[in-house]
């Protein structure tokens, strides 16, 4: 899913503002101001199209994550944790052990 401003699309298919979409398992829909992509892997993520993001997880996935937004355990001591399994003393070595090409 690409969003870019008010254009929004799926694997190179444009999605119209304002019609929900829904295909294999992944939906988008447009609350409001935001655009809000859903999967059937219980991680809903949602845009103001501005600054803003959420990302949302089903309590089914609590401790079964990890990356950029943590490991979902409520343990401020894992927040931080690399892909190495270490764990980072400063947000901006967290962030960018994260980056991708």
């Amino acid at each position: 899913v690409v969003a870019q401003g008010r254009n929004v699309s799926v694997n190179g298919a444009a999605v119209p503002e304002g019609r929900p979409y829904l295909h294999k398992g992944l939906g988008v829909t447009w609350p409001g101001d935001w655009v809000a992509v859903a999967s059937s892997l219980g991680v809903r993520v949602a845009w103001d199209r501005h600054l803003a993001v959420t990302v949302t997880a089903e309590p089914e996935l609590r401790g079964g994550t990890w990356g950029l937004c943590g490991t979902y355990t409520d343990d401020p001591a894992d927040d931080f944790v690399l892909p190495d399994g270490d764990t980072a003393v400063i947000a901006a070595a967290f962030g960018d052990a994260w980056k991708v090409p």
